[in-house]
């Protein structure tokens, strides 16, 4: 940043400024829906214990379950990072503002800019801190004062997939006689949308290579 641009910030001796993309996932989330629908995908809503339960329809399990494999896969390595963050009406804000630990941020939307936010290792906890709040409000309007002005505040709380490692694998399980190949693709934490293509390419290849190690043809699979 130049020394004009670092005048907005006088608590920052150096700073970066660049343009980049940022993914509204209120609205590609929707659109990815349709585009699996319209490929002649089925989504199925079920809630399932084990992964064997679907060995009798489904050929492949591809598994995104994300903090549910602590449980589903017996995955003690995925854990919950809590974010708590803020969402207000301030359409007057046109850039984003991030502080150098990431901590605090100011990310403007189609609708609303996006105040944050927290990094609470295995915190479970869903319910919005009031004084947390307080606390990210108080932060953002430091790097952007005129936020003291944004209204229809809301808070909102998500928890955040992490593992050590993203679990990006093909594994076999056994039972019997009987086997069902599972690809494991989960533990992202913040990083999901971010590198989600690439996540969900490798997933595919992977699907691609259990698939030839079926006995029946790869034409007859039902994935």
């Amino acid at each position: 940043m130049t020394e004009a641009e670092l005048k907005r910030f006088p608590q920052y001796v150096f700073g970066q400024a660049f343009t980049t993309l940022k993914c509204e996932t209120s609205a590609y989330l929707p659109w990815l829906e349709r585009r699996i629908k319209g490929s002649g995908g089925l989504l199925l809503t079920r809630r399932i214990e084990d992964l064997w339960e679907l060995q009798p329809s489904f050929d492949i399990v591809v598994n995104c379950s994300g903090l549910g494999s602590r449980r589903l896969v017996g995955d003690p390595m995925i854990s919950p990072v809590r974010g708590q963050v803020l969402q207000a009406r301030a359409p007057w804000v046109k850039h984003f503002i991030r502080d150098g630990g990431g901590l605090t941020y100011v990310y403007p939307g189609m609708s609303y800019v996006t105040l944050g936010g927290t990094r609470q290792k295995g915190d479970w906890n869903l319910s919005p801190d009031a004084e947390l709040s307080r606390e990210i409000f108080s932060r953002c309007c430091a790097l952007e004062p005129s936020l003291h002005r944004a209204y229809d505040v809301k808070e909102k709380v998500g928890l955040r997939p992490s593992r050590p490692g993203v679990r990006l694998q093909k594994e076999i399980l056994v039972r019997g006689q009987q086997t069902l190949p599972v690809v494991h693709n989960y533990g992202h934490g913040s990083g999901g949308i971010s590198v989600h293509w690439g996540s969900a390419l490798e997933a595919t290849r992977l699907v691609m290579e259990c698939i030839h190690t079926l006995r029946t043809p790869a034409s007859l699979s039902k994935l």
